[in-house]
């Protein structure tokens, strides 16, 4: 069991993500050429990436990691991933942009992916969560751990419905590169949201 992280996680996805757990830190390493984006263009195949993953809790909830990537080439990233089906998930990733600069990075997947980047960090380390209220979702990030920044908020619920037990956790990615390694740590999985979204709490 993952510290902070209090229900079971799975490997799913391929190739097998290649983790470990180390002095209470999830230690990931992405393969190469990995990554999870339906392009809208609808010019590649679908996608697959190994990750970790847990059932969400059926309440709201938070779900917080400091994030350190050890960044080599463009979109590098460590994510926190949710995960209803092949064609409707959502990331909140630390991402290394195509300048080559740590970014914050969120992409949200109804059958077809979108892409937004956020804002750009002076260092290798970010604090990203997500957030379930009601049937919403909400993505934040913090250079700090204390204020959060609204990335996005949102929902995964289209035609047909996404299934009642939706899935969270980490995946590390590598799209154009020979792989990386990330660790999660300072995790934490706690019943709750903030009462405003936008307010940094």
């Amino acid at each position: 069991m993952l510290a902070g992280f209090p229900v079971p996680l799975d490997p799913d996805g391929s190739p097998p993500p290649e983790h470990e757990l180390r002095d209470g830190a999830l230690v990931m390493a992405a393969a190469a050429g990995t990554d999870l984006f339906v392009d809208p263009s609808g010019a590649a195949p679908l996608p697959d990436v190994g990750r970790l993953m847990g059932p969400a809790p059926d309440a709201d909830f938070m779900l917080s990691a400091r994030v350190a990537v050890e960044f080599a080439s463009r979109f590098d990233a460590g994510v926190l991933l949710v995960y209803a089906d092949h064609r409707r998930w959502a990331k909140c990733c630390f991402e290394y942009s195509p300048q080559l600069v740590p970014t914050a990075v969120t992409v949200v997947t109804r059958q077809a992916s979108d892409d937004c980047n956020h804002f750009e960090v002076a260092g290798p380390t970010l604090w990203l969560r997500v957030t379930r209220t009601g049937p919403a979702w909400a993505f934040h990030a913090s250079t700090d751990g204390q204020w959060w920044r609204l990335l996005r908020y949102f929902a995964l619920a289209d035609s047909p419905p996404i299934p009642a037990q939706v899935k969270v956790g980490f995946l590390a990615q590598s799209p154009t590169g020979a792989g990386c390694r990330v660790v999660f740590d300072q995790i934490s999985l706690r019943p709750g949201a903030p009462s405003d979204l936008r307010d940094g709490s």
